[in-house]
């Protein structure tokens, strides 16, 4: 497969996150890292099936250890650290900061061997922020010094996101079934950690069991499948300024959902960030 498709398998990963606001929301009360658990477990035995199904289980041996520990530890602490965010700080300002990850793709990218950053990719990443920052500004009203903690753990999360996608490129020969290990080790150890720190709080109709499951089997699951084969073998940095479609498109499912109402701020984020992914388009391709 070309470089093009890799790049368009990675995309999906994208569209499936668009769904993560709605369905952190609707898992409400379940305590962050009881979330980590039951949603990367549903998300690990997909990837068992996978492995299984396509006899790819061999492929796990050949990964190194520090592989495992590395792939983990990003998975484990982005997600804990995300929906730990949108629990203590108000979901738009908070979801603002964590999507800088897609930013910080792009110019930590340039770092890597075989990649150059160039001017439009900066400018494509800048533009796709401003979209994002529009969506989530025109709602602000106030800002509240209680929600500084979720903040912050926001902008960390942006941080260990970022850092694992630009990590994973670097492991390009490393087969995505390591990724099903990731989500099975992610949901083992977050079962003690959780009983440490956390009172169980077990779902209690069906819109959180459903939105529990859904989470497992889409943004916490099949998405970081098909998110690994994009880093790895498409382009990171188009695949990094196009992740700005998410807010967007998170934006629609949420009005779709009656949990939003539709606003002109929208046209003008998909504006801003459409053409910023087709800057970096033409970047990526010059």
């Amino acid at each position: 497969m070309s470089k093009r498709t890799y790049t368009s398998i990675g995309f999906i990963a994208v569209l499936l996150w668009a769904l993560l606001a709605l369905f952190t929301v609707g898992s409400s009360p379940v305590p962050p890292i009881q979330l980590n658990a039951m949603t990367f477990a549903v998300g690990g035995l997909i990837g068992v099936v996978w492995l299984l199904a396509t006899g790819s289980v061999g492929q796990l041996k050949s990964v190194p250890l520090h592989v495992y520990v590395i792939g983990t530890f990003g998975l484990a602490g982005y997600h804990f650290l995300y929906f730990s965010a949108l629990r203590m700080a108000p979901a738009a300002e908070a979801g603002l900061i964590a999507y800088l990850w897609p930013l910080l793709i792009v110019l930590f990218s340039g770092m890597l061997p075989g990649e150059k950053l160039r001017p439009m990719h900066v400018l494509g990443a800048v533009m796709g922020f401003a979209g994002a920052a529009t969506i989530i500004v025109s709602g602000a009203t106030s800002f509240d010094s209680a929600a500084l903690p979720g903040y912050g753990l926001a902008f960390i999360a942006a941080l260990f996101w970022s850092g694992y996608s630009v990590i994973s490129r670097s492991f390009g020969k490393v087969p995505t079934a390591s990724v099903v290990v990731f989500c099975l080790a992610t949901s083992i150890l977050s079962v003690p950690l959780h009983l440490l720190v956390e009172q169980t709080i077990w779902p209690a109709d069906t819109i959180t069991w459903a939105s529990i499951a859904l989470l497992g089997i889409g943004p916490v699951g099949i998405a970081f499948f098909v998110w690994d084969v994009g880093v790895k073998k498409g382009d990171i940095q188009l695949l990094g300024v196009a992740s700005y479609a998410a807010p967007v498109l998170s934006t629609a499912v949420l009005i779709l959902a009656g949990i939003a109402a539709p606003s002109w701020t929208l046209l003008v984020a998909a504006i801003l960030i459409t053409s910023g992914a087709a800057l970096a388009a033409r970047a990526s391709t010059t």
